[in-house]
């Protein structure tokens, strides 16, 4: 048996209540284009990391994450209702900048595997 499987449990559900609040209820203008990436639980589940992915600069980073900090009490207030936990955890927001890396290794490849078939064939 898995340890903490009560904590991937709550991890998804806390997912998919902030997604569904991003969704329809945020009005901040700030956090349009954001997208929840993952959550992770502590084994306690006292704190939820919250993992976002946000396309654009460090500037829109920036924003973004402020906007998140922000908004934390209202986004706890809305999906506590949907976890059903005697105490609802504290939010950490963190960038997710695993895509961004991933963008990089796809350029890094690319840039390489085109260069690799022109200097074999002369």
């Amino acid at each position: 048996m898995k340890p903490y499987l009560r904590a991937e449990r709550i991890s998804v559900k806390i997912q998919q209540a902030i997604t569904e609040l991003l969704n329809k209820k945020m009005q901040d203008p700030r956090i349009e284009m954001a997208t929840i990436s993952g959550v992770k639980m502590t084994p306690d589940l006292r704190v939820a990391h919250i993992y976002v992915t946000v396309f654009g600069d460090k500037k829109r980073i920036s924003e973004v994450m402020d906007g998140f900090k922000s908004s934390k009490g209202f986004i706890k207030k809305r999906i506590a209702p949907k976890l059903g936990l005697k105490y609802m955890p504290d939010l950490k927001f963190i960038h997710d900048d695993s895509f961004d890396k991933a963008a990089r290794m796809d350029e890094l490849i690319k840039s390489a595997s085109t260069g690799t078939p022109d200097e074999q064939s002369s």
